[in-house]
């Protein structure tokens, strides 16, 4: 048995892309980032519990770039070893980097002062490569009515319309930042917090604007109405990527 040492909190950002996993939040039977996380530390050997603790639960199918991690252990691989060890035991759709000490008490999901997801739209002719990871839409978006109505969505708000039933769903909206390079269009939205599906519920109602069936009206009603806004529908999960 590998000689043990005091228990040290570490935390790291972990890189993904969501397309084959069913979300983040381990989930009996099937594919999880949080689970193949948690197999690579058992396979360690930690003694120190394997549970890693996440910023966000992305949904199945979401991808990130910027996922903040935490979690104990107890062996003796320095920061740097423990980081290239996990690495090299996690499978190619999932990466770990930055891992370093953390105070003992640290939990991501509680330390965060924001969160930031960016939707990624290819607004152009059919592409299998980037459409893995960004929705496709042929008709032309006007971005600049998306962004001039985003605003709408800013600020502290009861967003229940756009997302799963919580304890509370009013969350405050920092910033929504509609921007156009090329054919690709990103939707980047920052809030303290989310209710579930609430991005892809806001982005279903922007490409509505951009494809000019919605106007700031619209959606001032959508965000105070008490039912699902346009009956709940959602952009795809693939263009969705925590940052």
């Amino acid at each position: 048995m590998p000689e043990r040492v005091s228990s040290r909190r570490y935390r790291a950002r972990v890189e993904y892309d969501g397309t084959d996993f069913a979300g983040f939040q381990v989930n009996p039977g099937k594919r999880t980032v949080q689970g193949v996380l948690e197999d690579a530390l058992a396979r360690l050997g930690n003694g120190a519990g394997d549970r890693v603790d996440g910023a966000g639960r992305t949904d199945a199918g979401v991808h990130a770039t910027g996922q903040v991690i935490a979690f104990s252990y107890d062996g003796r691989l320095t920061a740097t070893e423990l980081g290239r060890a996990l690495d090299a035991l996690l499978p190619s759709d999932v990466t770990i980097r930055g891992l370093r000490r953390a105070p003992t008490t640290f939990n991501p999901r509680y330390a965060a002062r924001y969160r930031e997801y960016r939707y990624t739209v290819w607004n152009g002719p059919r592409s299998p490569l980037r459409e893995r990871t960004a929705l496709g839409v042929r008709i032309p978006l006007d971005t600049a009515a998306m962004a001039r109505v985003g605003s709408v969505l800013e600020g502290r708000h009861d967003f229940s319309p756009f997302g799963a039933a919580d304890r509370s769903s009013v969350r405050t909206v920092m910033a929504v930042r509609v921007r156009r390079d090329g054919r690709t269009v990103t939707i980047d939205v920052r809030a303290d917090a989310f209710l579930r599906g609430m991005v892809r519920r806001m982005v279903a109602c922007l490409l509505e604007v951009g494809l000019g069936k919605m106007d700031e009206q619209g959606l001032r009603a959508a965000l105070a109405a008490r039912e699902p806004a346009l009956n709940g529908a959602a952009a795809p999960a693939k263009g969705l990527c925590l940052r």
